[in-house]
């Protein structure tokens, strides 16, 4: 009996709402049930009457359990697929020039800064803080091509307590001359990368491989990076098809592949652990060689629309059965929030229902957004064995969200007119933010205290 003892420490018995996604339901809504969690993961999930008995079975006191207040309810962490940690400096300006020249003009000049490890050292901490306080549990981080200052990012997500996939971002042709480096330059950094990742012994911090897009890399460069993804057996991260210029600039320097999708796949970087980029522009057979490798796309509605790029029709990826979660795109998508993901999400698609004017196309809901969000993302990290839902076995990375906070951003009812559940979770969706968000937890670990008003 000992041994299922619940350590307060890295766990906890909560009592309450809960609210998560299945991979056959967007939505699933439990009241009264009792969540247990033991050195970090889910060991119960019970009905509420079956409290005494699972008090005895795991050796906790009744009075330790957390009940959750009127208002109060768990979600599983949002998991961010697609966001730049080295361009928060940026984020909410400089939004005035679609992609190729936004990146010139603004990116990369911000990002050649980052060879000085201070400046990154500042930058990561408030963008990593940011993001948990937005309840991001798990993110997959660009960098920039210096090695060191990501190393700097992987040491200030692990002192933290975020899970994240961070990647060195590599590019060797079509950059400027002081954010460049050669093929073996890229190669061999990225190595170093890597086994210094693997020294660090993170428990929940991964090395992903990450050519930053095909305009900027040689079709060598691609090559020996996607051997070492296997080599190594890593997750890799790139952008695909996010700009019409983008895609004829594509074409016309890798002329010998069929398309854009092709060059990945020439280039050992199509797979099951890949995670492709916005995707707007990918023809069917393009969706097809995505669908038969498996990898996986992250949709980042607000950069689409913000950069100018285009609207990407996620029902369509979604119909093809292809692994889709979302991404904030920081900063060509100026939140670092996954609830506004979540709302341009909606948006978005409801534009795209519009200009098709077919009845019969069913536009995103608020609930499938949802379901991408959390369970979605995990799917398309390879992650949703150990999280995106509430299931015994997996890692309690939750957030516990408070609707009626005293500085909550907006208002519920209970008089002539009552707030069901689903009008307060959709409040919150739409209308909530980082003050609702009370507590972040990452397996079992609470990260973030709004109370405290700082990480730990």
């Amino acid at each position: 009996m000992s041994n299922n003892n619940i350590d307060l420490d890295s766990g906890g018995v909560f009592c309450g709402t809960v609210v998560h996604s299945t991979r056959t339901t967007p939505l699933v809504v439990m009241h009264d049930v009792i969540i247990g969690v033991q050195d970090g993961k889910i060991v119960f999930i019970a009905e509420k009457g079956e409290l005494p008995n699972l008090s005895v079975q795991y050796a906790f006191n009744s009075k330790e359990v957390r009940y959750l207040s009127k208002g109060q309810f768990l979600i599983p962490g949002f998991v961010d697929t697609h966001i730049h940690a080295s361009q928060y400096v940026l984020a909410g300006t400089a939004l005035d020039l679609p992609l190729l020249e936004w990146l010139n003009s603004y990116t990369f000049p911000t990002e050649a800064k980052y060879r000085d490890t201070n400046f990154a050292a500042k930058v990561y901490a408030k963008a990593v803080e940011r993001t948990v306080k937005c309840g991001t549990t798990t993110a997959c981080y660009y960098a920039t091509n210096h090695t060191d200052a990501t190393l700097v990012l992987a040491d200030i997500v692990d002192r933290v307590g975020q899970r994240a996939y961070i990647g060195k971002v590599c590019s060797d042709q079509n950059s400027p001359d002081d954010y460049i480096e050669s093929t073996s330059e890229s190669v061999a950094e990225t190595e170093r990368f890597i086994k210094q990742m693997q020294k660090g012994q993170y428990s929940r911090v991964t090395a992903v491989i990450t050519p930053r897009f095909a305009i900027s890399c040689s079709f060598e460069l691609m090559t020996k990076l996607g051997s070492l993804s296997e080599k190594y057996n890593l997750p890799i991260q790139t952008h695909i098809a996010e700009n019409k210029d983008e895609c004829a600039e594509v074409s016309q320097l890798f002329p010998a592949c069929d398309n854009y999708t092709d060059v990945y796949a020439k280039t050992k970087l199509l797979t099951k652990r890949t995670i492709l980029g916005h995707c707007i522009y990918l023809n069917d057979t393009e969706l097809k060689y995505v669908k038969d490798s498996d990898a996986a796309v992250s949709h980042c509605p607000n950069s689409n629309v913000t950069l100018k790029s285009g609207i990407l029709d996620v029902r369509n990826i979604l119909d093809r059965g292809i692994k889709i979660g979302l991404g904030t795109d920081v900063s060509g998508g100026y939140s670092p929030s996954i609830l506004d993901a979540i709302r341009h999400t909606v948006g978005v698609s409801k534009i795209l229902s519009v200009q098709k004017d077919c009845k019969d196309y069913v536009p995103i809901s608020v609930k499938e957004a949802f379901r991408m969000a959390t369970l979605g993302g995990s799917q398309v990290l390879g992650l949703d064995d150990k999280i995106g839902n509430f299931e015994v076995g997996k890692d309690f990375d939750a957030l516990l969200i408070d609707t009626e906070c005293e500085d909550s951003p907006f208002d519920t009812f209970d008089d002539k007119y009552t707030d069901q559940f689903m009008d307060i979770f959709q409040k919150f969706l739409f209308l909530g933010d980082d003050r609702n968000i009370k507590e972040v937890y990452v397996a079992g670990n609470r990260i973030w205290e709004r109370r405290h008003g700082q990480t730990k």
